[in-house]
């Protein structure tokens, strides 16, 4: 069966389809349906078509009471990101979804180098600083969902020719540019909060990121290599997570973390390009996928190599130990998959690569835990053969 909504609303939201079969209302008014909840706004008489036969208002009814109950216990015991955003008030969701968090992949791409350079800049033999892992992750989830309001903005007319991005609330019609503009403010408002925190070096550092984030979806009307500019963007971090420990970058550790990190988002934003690019060409918007075409694999090689090659001067500059560079080896085997069994013509097969990034980068910081850790008994070892005696018999 499948929902109605009134003409208002249908720009706004998605369609559902509970049932295999149609619904067809024959009217005088239309049937307003919202699905969430199951509840007819208002109506008329009228008859369904559904699975082979007419049903009369009173078995709708009976069934949209079933369909409550269904829709409540769903709500109540899911607890997905989109599942959280359902269960919201209905005025809080397009806001919820405005900044992405039913969509958590984004959130996570833009911590994870935050989390390689605050591990990274811990003492040997130490876990990284909880506190701060815990602060750059609640403003990774502000700033992201900044990007993607300011990203909603710019792209609002864009967004409705494109059919995975129509139903997006700005461009829908949910929220308008004002209460997009305020909302945009009170993240801001936030993130600045979180980056007071840290200290003026960082604060600094932190701040000088601010046009990169609003410049970013401009990118796309001007060149095939935004996904370049949101690897500026996104890896950020790498360079602000180190700051917010040691309270000023070492640069031999932190630009080639950096440059990793924009080549690793390179690699799954360019694959990640590959779901939209009949869409873009529609609109008239440019990304690596439209640039590398056919020649896409030969390209995410080269990002994957520069990537790995960074990363190994990381962990030499940072005196990694075993454990880092085992890792290191399963991120590169887990490259090679990706690009090998990538099909750049399918989205749902470009959409599962994309999001198996949020392993590799966990994995990554799992590496530089375990190899921190290890370093204590390394130094251990090298200091108990510093005070071992030597046997010396002409001593």
């Amino acid at each position: 069966m499948i929902f109605l909504k009134s003409s208002t609303q249908l720009a706004q939201l998605s369609w559902k389809i509970i049932f295999p079969g149609s619904c067809f209302p024959s009217f005088s008014k239309q049937c307003h349906w919202r699905w969430k909840q199951a509840i007819p706004v208002s109506f008329s008489s009228y008859t369904v078509y559904m699975n082979g036969a007419f049903h009369t208002q009173r078995h709708c009814q009976i069934l949209q009471s079933e369909m409550h109950t269904l829709t409540s216990w769903r709500r109540q015991f899911s607890l997905s990101a989109a599942g959280i955003v359902n269960s919201a008030p209905v005025s809080v969701q397009p806001y919820l979804r405005l900044m992405r968090l039913d969509k958590p992949i984004g959130t996570w791409l833009l911590y994870l180098p935050c989390t390689w350079s605050i591990a990274l800049a811990a003492d040997p033999g130490c876990l990284p600083d909880l506190f701060m892992l815990a602060l750059f992750g609640t403003g990774a989830l502000m700033m992201r969902g900044a990007g993607c309001t300011i990203n909603d903005m710019w792209d609002k007319d864009f967004d409705k020719k494109v059919s995975r991005t129509v139903s997006r609330p700005i461009a829908s019609g949910e929220i308008t540019q004002l209460q997009a503009f305020m909302f945009l403010g009170a993240q801001l408002s936030a993130a600045l909060g979180i980056l007071l925190c840290l200290n003026f070096y960082s604060i600094a550092l932190g701040a000088a990121s601010l046009s990169l984030v609003v410049t970013y979806p401009l990118m796309k009307r001007i060149t095939y290599w935004p996904q370049l500019v949101l690897g500026l963007t996104f890896n950020w971090g790498a360079l602000l997570g180190w700051s917010a420990v040691m309270g000023s970058c070492d640069w031999s550790v932190c630009l080639p973390l950096y440059f990793s990190g924009v080549m690793w988002t390179l690699i799954y934003d360019t694959v990640y390009a590959h779901q939209d690019k009949a869409d873009d060409i529609l609109v008239g918007v440019k990304s690596t996928a439209l640039c590398f075409q056919e020649q896409t694999k030969p390209w995410l090689t080269g990002f994957s190599v520069a990537m790995l090659s960074g990363l190994i001067l990381t962990g030499i500059n940072s005196h990694q130990t075993l454990p880092y560079y085992g890792a290191l080896s399963v991120v590169a085997i887990h490259l090679v998959y990706q690009v090998y069994s990538l099909d750049i013509n399918k989205p749902e097969d470009c959409w599962e690569k994309f999001e198996s990034n949020r392993n590799l980068g966990l994995l990554l910081f799992l590496g530089i835990v375990l190899g921190n850790l290890w370093k204590t008994k390394n130094n251990s070892d090298e200091q108990e053969k510093k005070l071992k005696p030597e046997n010396d018999p002409l001593k």
